[in-house]
């Protein structure tokens, strides 16, 4: 009997990639959690790091790693400071965000417009 294929996460990160670049969207938001974080802060002006955490379900690190991204790429400011003597990090969508999510709702409206047979994506 044959061995099962693992994959691993850089190949399932290739993967991704490719699709991405394949469809034209943007592989920076594509990703389900950065997307998740973009629109949550597309709805709402500010969002501290355990509201977004409890918001999308995801862990100190997976947040973290994926708001970091985002930052990089320009989608999200970052600001970090204190709440009396807590610590505090809290999010915003930037101009560039903002236009990013609005492109990459654009594109897969696009996609489902000619998934329905509606015209050429």
């Amino acid at each position: 009997m044959a061995e099962p294929v693992r994959r691993t996460r850089r190949a399932t990160a290739r993967t991704r990639a490719r699709t991405s670049a394949a469809t034209g969207l943007d592989g920076v938001i594509h990703e389900r959690a950065r997307l998740g974080i973009v629109s949550a802060l597309a709805a709402n002006a500010v969002l501290s790091f355990p509201e977004l955490k409890e918001l999308l379900g995801l862990t100190d690190g997976n947040l973290a790693i994926h708001a970091r991204r985002l930052e990089e790429a320009g989608y999200v400011a970052c600001a970090k400071g204190y709440a009396g003597r807590v610590p505090r990090t809290e999010y915003r969508l930037t101009p560039a965000g903002r236009r990013a999510l609005a492109g990459y709702l654009e594109h897969m409206e696009s996609i489902i417009r000619a998934a329905r047979g509606g015209g050429v994506a």
